[in-house]
């Protein structure tokens, strides 16, 4: 890969509708943000570049920082002419978040909230949160609605709900308006085959069945083949980022157009087998996947997916990729960058 673009600094202050994208250098924030990019939108990157990639956001302007520093954001407002916010920036690996509660507490939700404020005190007003499914935990019924009982089953979950309720309370107290959206299982890379997700800490079913078709990891446990759904396997909504890139730009527009505060289920409103994703691999890597099948995991429901009808009505947004576009981009990006931009 080529050297990682430097920052390119604020430029002159001017009446621009900058779009500030926290946690941006990341995998749904980096392909969010070449697509506004190609928009031909103002934008500018806030990462702590922890797990962030400068090389996956080039030509971007990206300033090294934290989403808790209230003077830097406040500045970042001013310096570039900020009115909106896509705010991504928050740790998600759900097994560290059980055991390093405090570590979730303190950067999703305390540096949600100094984020809020020093946005506030700059004036802006619109701001599209990265939420998750995650909070509705195991759903009484599919495919799950946005109105379906909010039970966390994680603390990093619970970080995702209470950020929800936390910028509800300040949409009803000020003239703060934010969108949720809750995604599905982002999956896949973009179609030029220059970005993609990270996979060294990746706990998702689509990277480990990459890992185990590349031979960059062990044969694929599939946990549980009894569950009763038609192959006996788990089902899952996977949405691709490419998609999910495009219900941001919807939701910033939504706001803009004086949209009401509130929260849309972003998948494809289809669920698949973990099967039917290790057919598609094979397709997609022309080989045979080596597999095995293991116990269930405790706490896997068998079936879950999203309806998305509310997106579609007030986003007009639609995803329009198949699993195969998943599978094949995601297997175009791993076998070509088994150590990511390294």
């Amino acid at each position: 890969m080529g050297a990682a673009v430097p920052p390119t600094g604020p430029p002159t202050l001017r009446s621009t509708m900058t779009i500030l994208i926290t946690g941006g250098a990341g995998y749904i924030g980096s392909h969010t943000a070449r697509l506004l990019h190609q928009q031909g939108r103002d934008l500018v990157v806030l990462d702590t570049m922890e797990y962030g990639n400068a090389d996956a956001i080039a030509g971007i302007p990206l300033e090294v920082g934290d989403i808790a520093d209230e003077a830097l954001v406040a500045d970042l407002c001013r310096s570039y002419g900020v009115k909106s916010v896509i705010h991504f920036a928050a740790y998600k690996f759900v097994g560290e978040s059980m055991e390093q509660p405090d570590k979730y507490w303190r950067n999703n939700i305390a540096g949600t909230i100094a984020l809020i404020r020093a946005l506030r005190s700059e004036g802006v007003e619109n701001l599209v949160f990265s939420s998750s499914c995650s909070i509705y935990g195991t759903p009484e019924q599919v495919p799950v609605t946005e109105s379906a009982a909010i039970r966390p089953e994680s603390v990093y979950a619970e970080t995702k709900a209470m950020v929800e309720r936390i910028l509800q309370w300040q949409s009803e107290l000020s003239a703060f308006k934010a969108v949720s959206l809750r995604y599905f299982n982002a999956s896949g890379a973009h179609p030029d085959g220059d970005i993609g997700e990270v996979w060294d800490r990746a706990q998702n079913l689509i990277p480990l069945v990459m890992k185990s078709a590349l031979g960059a990891g062990p044969a694929l446990q599939v946990r549980g083949n009894d569950y009763p759904t038609p192959d006996g396997t788990g089902v899952r909504d996977y949405v691709h980022v490419c998609d999910l890139a495009e219900a941001h730009a919807a939701a910033i527009d939504y706001l803009a157009a004086g949209g009401a505060p509130k929260a849309f289920n972003v998948g494809t409103g289809v669920g698949f087998s973990v099967l039917e994703v290790l057919a598609a691999a094979e397709r997609a890597a022309g080989r045979p996947i080596p597999h095995e099948f293991a116990p269930r995991r405790p706490g896997d429901v068998a079936a879950v997916w999203g309806d998305t009808a509310l997106a579609t009505k007030e986003l007009g947004w639609t995803a329009s990729r198949t699993l195969d576009d998943i599978v094949q981009t995601a297997w175009d990006w791993h076998s070509t960058h088994l150590h990511g931009y390294a």
